[in-house]
């Protein structure tokens, strides 16, 4: 689920001329002194940014956008084949210096971002969990309980293929559209009795009282960077990424790059199951990482730690250290407790190959190629 309230930061201008330049890009009320302090989380994508943007003392013109994945809305998102689809429009304003950062669901960003961009910041992770909501009429049960041949309405590979697995008297059919379309067609059609969507996107936009049954590890993993926002800017903009830098959660960032790291080794996307389950406790960021055939039937998944201790530990802080993470930049975070959460991806997903992963998902990219 995407709920899809993308935003851009656009330059302010004088008169119709061309975009201002030479600044941050964004008209302040104040010194243009990043403040750090309070970070308020935000019940929506654009609103949340906003107020994080707004506690450094500046008042961010916000401009919403549609993508690519936006405007598909009647094929499966692992049929449509393309790269950065709810990405690329908003990269291309950013490359036109149109824009100076944009805020995206984590999970829509490719771990490889095109050249001259990185993730300047990542917010504090909200929900990362996926969540049930039932038709009217089952309102109560659970997936365990719904009736023999249930339809439930999913986009994602990743979370038909656990649920099937898990839940063998249901059916799993593909359902597109933002959260309010999927609800109406959930309320309306009478052709699912339930459907999954991100909790996060329930929150943001104020269906929490949809939200029948949260699904936790157990029974489906979550997809990488799910729950989390990601701030992209231009890798070369010294002023931005200074700006953006404070927004960085550094137990959500080491999680987030620990989890972009798997998905990279494996070359996983979302035409193929792939799924994450990461904690920090106690200095100790734990990943689990898991591959699905396409019905659920073939599966591995692995866990694996390695200690990141943030406390007391100088963090970098310079263009000199501006080296990306899984397609992160991160100033304000040490850089061997990013080396560690980064190393942790990459060794769970060579576990993973080694085991016969790479098979499970050649498989399934086959076979959902051929549907």
């Amino acid at each position: 689920m995407r709920a899809r309230e993308h935003r851009r930061v656009k330059r302010p201008t004088r008169g119709h001329g061309r975009p201002r330049r030479g600044g941050a890009g964004i008209r302040t009320r104040g010194p243009p002194t990043p403040r750090p302090g309070l970070w308020p989380l935000g019940p929506r994508r654009g609103a949340g940014g906003r107020r994080r943007l707004s506690a450094l003392l500046f008042s961010p013109l916000l401009v919403a956008m549609s993508t690519t994945g936006d405007k598909i809305l009647d094929t499966a998102l692992s049929k449509i084949g393309e790269k950065s689809l709810f990405t690329k429009e908003l990269e291309q304003a950013l490359e036109r210096n149109e824009v100076d950062l944009v805020v995206h669901s984590l999970k829509d960003l490719p771990t490889v971002l095109p050249p001259g961009f990185t993730i300047g910041a990542v917010c504090k992770r909200e929900s990362p969990y996926d969540a049930v909501v039932f038709h009217p009429k089952h309102v109560g049960k659970t997936l365990a309980t719904l009736p023999e041949k249930s339809v439930v309405g999913t986009s994602s590979l990743r979370r038909a293929a656990q649920l099937q697995r898990k839940f063998p008297h249901l059916e799993f059919k593909s359902i597109r559209g933002n959260l309010n379309t999927r609800l109406r067609k959930l309320d309306e059609l009478q052709e699912f009795s339930a459907i999954i969507l991100a909790a996060a996107g329930l929150q943001r936009l104020g269906w929490q009282s949809r939200l029948g049954q949260l699904l936790l590890p157990e029974d489906c993993m979550y997809a990488v960077g799910q729950g989390a926002l990601g701030v992209e800017v231009r890798a070369r903009d010294q002023q931005v990424l200074d700006l953006v830098s404070v927004l960085h959660d550094p137990e959500t960032l080491l999680r987030c790059i620990a989890e972009r790291a798997f998905l990279r080794h494996l070359e996983g996307g979302c035409s193929v199951p792939v799924a994450v389950h990461t904690a920090v406790r106690d200095g100790q960021l734990y990943l689990t990482g898991g591959v699905w055939s396409l019905d659920g039937s073939d599966s591995l998944r692995e866990t694996m730690q390695t200690g990141v201790a943030v406390g007391g530990a100088q963090p970098e802080d310079g263009p000199e250290d501006d080296v990306q993470r899984a397609g992160i930049t991160a100033r304000n975070v040490p850089r061997a407790a990013q080396v560690a959460a980064e190393d942790l991806g990459a060794g769970l997903a060579a576990l993973l190959l080694a085991k016969g992963a790479g098979a499970i998902l050649h498989v399934a990219r086959q076979l959902n190629d051929a549907r």
